[in-house]
C-alpha cells in the first residue's frame, strides 16, 4: 500500500502547511507549474517525487521533468500530464492516446479546479487536485491524498485551506 499526497499548480509556493502532508505520504505527485524548482527541491528533500511540467514551468524545469509521466504504482497503471483535460473533454495532445490505451488513473493539473471523476467509457478515474499555490483566481488552496493498494484507488480525500 502507498500513501500518495497528489497536488498541482504551486506557482513557486510551499509552506509548513503543505509540508505537514508530504511528511505524512510515502510519495508525493505534482501535476505541474511548478514555478521554482526549490519546491520541488524542497519535496524530494522529504520523500520522493514525481512530476510533470507545465505551461508556466521554465527550461530548467522540463529538463528535469517529463511533459507525460506514465507509470505503475502497485498494480495501477497511472498518467499524469499538465494539460490534460477530463473525461468528455480531453486534451488535443492526449485525446487519442488515453482512447488507444487508457490508463487506469489519469491525472491532470492546469485548470486550478478541483475534480475527481470517472470515465465509464475508457473504464478510468481521473484527478485534479486544483491548485496548492496562491497565484490564480482560486480562492481555496487544494490537494488530493489518497491510497494505492495492489489496483485499488482508496481513502480518497480532499484537503482545502484558505489560499
Amino acid at each position: 500500500m502507498r500513501k500518495i499526497l497528489l497536488l498541482s499548480d504551486t506557482h513557486s509556493y510551499i509552506d509548513d502547511t503543505i509540508l505537514k502532508y508530504v511528511k505524512q505520504a510515502d510519495e508525493v505527485w505534482h501535476a505541474g507549474d511548478i514555478g521554482d524548482l526549490k519546491v520541488t527541491d524542497t519535496i524530494k528533500a522529504l520523500k520522493p517525487l514525481r512530476a510533470v511540467y507545465g505551461n508556466i514551468d521554465d527550461a530548467k524545469a522540463r529538463l528535469e521533468f517529463p511533459e507525460h509521466n506514465r507509470f505503475l504504482c502497485e498494480n495501477v497503471d497511472v498518467w499524469i500530464t499538465h494539460i490534460g483535460g477530463f473525461p468528455g473533454r480531453y486534451d488535443g495532445r492526449v485525446k487519442e492516446d488515453i482512447r488507444l490505451d487508457p490508463p487506469k488513473l489519469f491525472i491532470s493539473g492546469h485548470s486550478h479546479i478541483l475534480k475527481v471523476m470517472p470515465d465509464k467509457k475508457l473504464n478510468l478515474l481521473h484527478m485534479n487536485p486544483g491548485a496548492v499555490g496562491k497565484y490564480g483566481f482560486h480562492k481555496i488552496q487544494t490537494m488530493l491524498r489518497f491510497t494505492i493498494d495492489g489496483s485499488n484507488i482508496e481513502n480518497l480525500e480532499v484537503i482545502e485551506f484558505n489560499a
